[in-house]
């Protein structure tokens, strides 16, 4: 019996000693990519036990059955194993999903997303992926409520105007970029250089000052990382490009049929006797728009020691234009160093360097005589070329006008190139002079050299005025240089144990500096391209001027700032901020600002009361307000410059000379912008769900205005002089923004994520203080006045015309209605008819009103994507809804075509009461009213992206540690009743920016591309 037990006792002690000894290895990496992960803390049962080497390896040894082993990691999501057996196990570890919130760069510091007080909002490297932008600017269109994007045009290259919680000044509305640090240009990033975009849009952004009204984008780029070996990244992608839209015009038929009736109408001879055998005719648009290519390729590598962490990146990309081909292409060459060393235990040295090469050609784009404006104008029945195969004229007689030029012939004469190069970056070191306490030295810098070249061919159109007699080439050369130094210092502390404080004061230096040299020569050689160079072309100008001009300028600020931040039980947060800027901008007399603001947030989900559920985890209130101040106001405006002209009596005889120009303002002052903002933030369902809404403020006061009256004797009319400008214009933008996310990924086959967010903004014009009460601008037609105001009590840039009622249907009609002669002719049944708006009995220039304006009510962004097994899908979008554009693409002559909209044109009583008749007579219906003044909303499908990843086993097989490939297709879909090429479009000025002269469409893509980590 008892040998048994013995034996019992024996098996027993065996099984344990094997229980006891547990040993498990494997390699820690990440889940999406594959890269191995060093540094990953494992810890046993809670207690801290190694860590993965460099290649991401790990060993335990003499496990207990039962034992949990962690492994946890910055960004990461803790993974647990439980120790049952030995063998190899391979960890795979997934990002958080909100990392990249958790942490918020907030200008000169960071903090963490749930103790943020102001309305910031960020965008992950993830969503700049998903969107796949050729320009850093594209990311930001409907990714961020309060946030529009629009583009100047869609050719290659063209600029983007951002604005942060709509328009609120005149002058320059774009917001402050700051990439690491140091103030620099979206436009030159290579949008996969991005780890992240936050946006700040209220008194956050105090900390900038001067600089900050407009709302202020910090760039964060990509970085290497300590312990890593070095890991290597390939994307590229391939496509082309189309048009999304041709305008309906009319066919060489419907043109025929509409312009006898025209001529009949206005009492002439019929132009065409015989239709019959006409035809569609000549698609002008089809022979200005190509299907052009577009492809990049990005390359990078990065990793690190226990020290040093490094990454190096290089990209090429390439667009030809989807008009022009290669007269309208891009071409833009980076490359990137970013460094981070350990120079001591408490001394850190950081450098981020990029330089960006740009090489493109354009031509005229928009507006009277541009491509477009000529391919929709331009005759169908007419030939691209005639019977001897050279270029066909439009003839110059009174129906054709002598604007409009053969499109084909024109981009085959032109000629121009633009190159600049720009080495941009930042160096800083940090010290740590004790746990609490760093200081922070940075230098900032942005150097460019740009070259253009223009030559203007020797050419006759056939009598138009864009003949060119004599064959000449514009040259320049600029230099633009900037840096900023900052210093400051972060200092963290407690009082007792509920009460932290972190302090940040500071001082920076900016200043910047640059020249320009232009030259204009005539007569080149052999009227050619090839010898189109300031060197051969000899010839001087007709009138015996100055064929030479430059500048230079010399910008300088000196700031003080100073941040203090409290905590009180991680409840109650409390910012204020304090700058002092100096700039020779201003007047003598306001040569110094003073910006304060205070931000203050309270975790309503921290306190007692707070319901303890799974629903609802976080919800915070926030409440800001502080003043800023915006500093592009133009140069020299508080000083005089010899620009005028003027003649003196020199012994007796008259000298053409120099005189004072526009007259300085010695008391010119910065626009100063004060911005209040009350904000929800909450998240719910285990932090998946999460909600922001802000109602907010932004009152914009000292807007510089001109026009200001002043004594004739001052000389403000003779050529080159005029009045002075002045700080006597405010505006006012209020709204409510919302924005939620959700991310699931509860199965492990299956993630899915959305996001949405929607912006109403009201903005209205609260003062324009000068001799008329507003400023206007903003062409239409030819010789009309102006159409775009800034007015009190309007928003800005509302537009200023006529206001039609409706179409006369007979005599009758006519007769009862107040005279419309001022407006050119009498009117006649099929005409528009105007409404008498001052009840004066006339139809004059009095009688005009404000017609919309070009800045949406609401703006909206959407976006959607999952992913299931090795496959990923996304998809974004964007609206913007109730503003307004005016359709000034067609010229108003005889022989001009039209769009098909035509076809529903008044030819008798009752048959239109929308659309005038035609006829060669004069007519008052080409004044502008809002019979031009078109709703612009619209709905884009902005991009697409479908990707399909390899599996782990097949990548490593191949060598790779990802290898995914993607289609993609980006803008496309418009769903809008705007009869015109794009109703996102804009010339991006306050005034007048919504008035569409035949904008160049943004493209349609369509691109195949491969994501490669080795």
């Amino acid at each position: 019996m008892k040998s048994r037990i013995y034996l019992f006792a024996l098996v027993l002690w065996a099984f344990g000693l094997q229980a006891q000894n547990i040993n498990i290895q494997g390699t820690v990496s990440e889940a999406s990519s594959g890269l191995p992960l060093p540094g990953v803390s494992i810890s046993v049962d809670g207690k801290a036990t190694t860590a993965s080497d460099l290649d991401g390896n790990y060993t335990l040894n003499n496990l207990s059955d039962g034992q949990v082993v962690q492994f946890t990691y910055v960004g990461f999501t803790t993974f647990s194993l439980t120790a049952t057996r030995s063998g190899t196990f391979d960890i795979k570890m997934k990002e958080e999903v909100n990392t990249l919130e958790d942490v918020v760069v907030i200008g000169y510091g960071e903090k963490k997303r749930k103790d943020v007080t102001g309305a910031v909002s960020v965008i992950s490297a993830k969503t700049i992926e998903d969107l796949s932008p050729f320009k850093t600017e594209q990311a930001l269109q409907g990714t961020v409520a309060g946030v529009t994007v629009t583009q100047q045009s869609g050719a290659p290259g063209a600029g983007l105007d951002i604005r942060i919680r709509g328009v609120g000044t005149n002058g320059n509305a774009a917001p402050l970029a700051i990439i690491d640090g140091y103030q620099g240009d979206l436009s030159l990033l290579n949008p996969s250089d991005i780890e992240s975009i936050t946006v700040l849009k209220d008194a956050q952004a105090a900390i900038y000052g001067t600089i900050g009204a407009n709302g202020v984008i910090l760039i964060t780029t990509k970085k290497g990382r300590k312990n890593t070996q070095t890991t290597f990244s390939v994307n590229t992608y391939t496509g082309f490009q189309e048009t999304t839209r041709k305008l309906p015009l009319l066919n060489a038929t419907e043109y025929a049929l509409l312009l006898n009736e025209s001529y009949a109408n206005g009492g002439q001879p019929v132009p065409f006797p015989n239709v019959s055998n006409l035809g569609s005719g000549t698609d002008w648009q089809d022979q200005v728009f190509d299907v052009s290519p577009i492809r990049n390729t990005d390359f990078s590598f990065r990793g690190g020691s226990d020290k040093i962490s490094y990454m190096f990146s290089a990209s090429d990309f390439y667009q030809e234009g989807i008009v022009g081909s290669e007269k309208s292409d891009f071409k833009r060459n980076t490359a990137r160093l970013q460094l981070d060393a350990d120079l001591t235990s408490k001394l850190k040295f950081s450098t981020n360097v990029i330089y960006t090469f740009i090489d493109r050609d354009s031509f005229n784009e928009n507006g009277l005589g541009s491509v477009l404006f000529n391919a929709v104008n331009a005759d169908p029945t007419l030939s691209v070329f005639d019977t001897n195969g050279n270029f066909a004229l439009i003839p110059s007689t009174p129906g054709y006008g002598i604007e409009v030029i053969n499109p084909v012939q024109q981009l085959d004469n032109t000629f121009n190139d633009y190159k600049i190069k720009k080495l941009n970056g930042s160096f800083g070191l940090d010290y740590t002079v004790t746990s609490n306490l760093i200081l922070t030295g940075r230098v900032g810098f942005n150097t460019s050299n740009s070259r253009g070249k223009n030559f203007n061919k020797q050419v006759n159109y056939g009598g138009k005025v864009f003949d060119i007699t004599r064959s000449s080439v514009n040259q320049n050369a600029i230099e633009d240089n900037d840096y900023t130094f900052d210093f400051f210092g972060s200092y963290t502390f407690k009082v007792l144990d509920n009460h932290s404080f972190t302090t940040t004061l500071g001082s920076t230096i900016y200043k910047a500096y640059g020249s320009g040299l232009f030259a204009t020569g005539f007569d080149v050689p052999n009227n050619s391209w090839e010898f189109a160079d300031i060197a051969l072309a000899i010839g001087t100008s007709p009138d015996g001027g100055r064929d030479v001009g430059s500048y230079a300028y010399d910008e300088r600020r000196l700031s003080y700032f100073g941040r203090l931040e409290y905590n009180y039980k991680d409840k109650y947060l409390v910012s204020m901020v304090m700058r002092r800027d100096a700039s020779t901008r201003f007047g003598s007399d306001n040569r110094v600002a003073v910006f304060p603001s205070i931000t203050a947030g309270w975790k309503i989900s921290e306190e007692k009361f707070f319901p303890q559920n799974k629903i609802v985890n976080f919800l915070k209130m926030r409440v800001s307000y502080g003043e800023l101040g915006n500093d592009a106001i133009g140069s020299n405006l508080a000083s005089g410059s010899l620009s005028g002209e003027a003649t003196y009596v020199i012994n007796g005889n008259l000298v053409n000379g120099r005189a004072i120009g526009v007259l300085p303002n010695p008391t010119v002052s910065w626009e100063e912008a004060r911005k209040f903002d009350f904000g929800l933030d909450a998240e719910a369902f285990n932090s998946k769900l999460k909600l922001t809404a802000d109602y907010f403020i932004d009152t914009r006061a000292d807007l510089l205005i001109g026009g200001i009256p002043v004594s004739g004797i001052t000389g403000i009319y003779a050529p080159g002089s005029g009045a002075p400008t002045v700080n006597a214009g405010s505006v006012r933008n209020s709204g409510i923004e919302f924005a939620t996310s959700y991310n699931s990924s509860s199965d492990k086959n299956f993630k899915f994520n959305f996001g949405y967010n929607v912006a109403f903004i009201k903005n209205e014009v609260l003062e324009v203080a000068n001799q008329t009460g507003f400023l206007e601008t903003g062409s239409f037609g030819v010789g009309q006045p102006f159409i775009s105001r800034m007015q009190a009590g309007q928003p800005l840039g509302a537009f200023f015309g006529y206001q039609t009622d409706g179409i006369f249907q007979n005599q009758a009609e006519v007769d009862a209605h107040p005279s419309q002669l001022a407006l050119g002719a009498e009117a006649a049944p099929g005409d528009l008819r105007y409404k008498d708006i001052n009840g004066d009995g006339v139809i004059n220039l009095n009688d005009r009103t404000f017609l919309g304006d070009p800045i949406p009510d609401v703006t909206m962004g959407f976006n959607v994507g999952f992913n299931y097994k090795n496959f990923d899908f996304s998809a974004n979008a964007y609206a913007s809804i109730g503003h307004d554009m005016v359709r000034n693409y067609e010229r108003a002559l005889a022989n001009m075509n039209r769009l098909d909209y035509v076809l529903d044109r008044w030819t008798g009583e009752g048959t239109s009461n929308t659309v005038p008749r035609v006829t060669t007579g004069a007519s008052g219906n080409n004044v502008f009213s809002d019979y031009f003044v078109e709703d612009a909303s619209f709905l884009r499908i902005q991009a697409i992206q479908l990707g399909y990843s390899l599996s782990p086993k097949v990548v490593e097989y191949l060598g790779f540690s990802k290898f995914r490939i993607y289609g993609a297709v980006n803008n496309i879909y418009t769903f809008t009743k705007y009869k015109g090429f794009d109703p996102a479009a804009s010339s991006g000025a306050p005034v007048g920016g919504g008035i569409d002269n035949g904008f160049y469409p943004a493209p349609r893509t369509f691109m195949l591309g491969l994501n490669l980590n080795f």
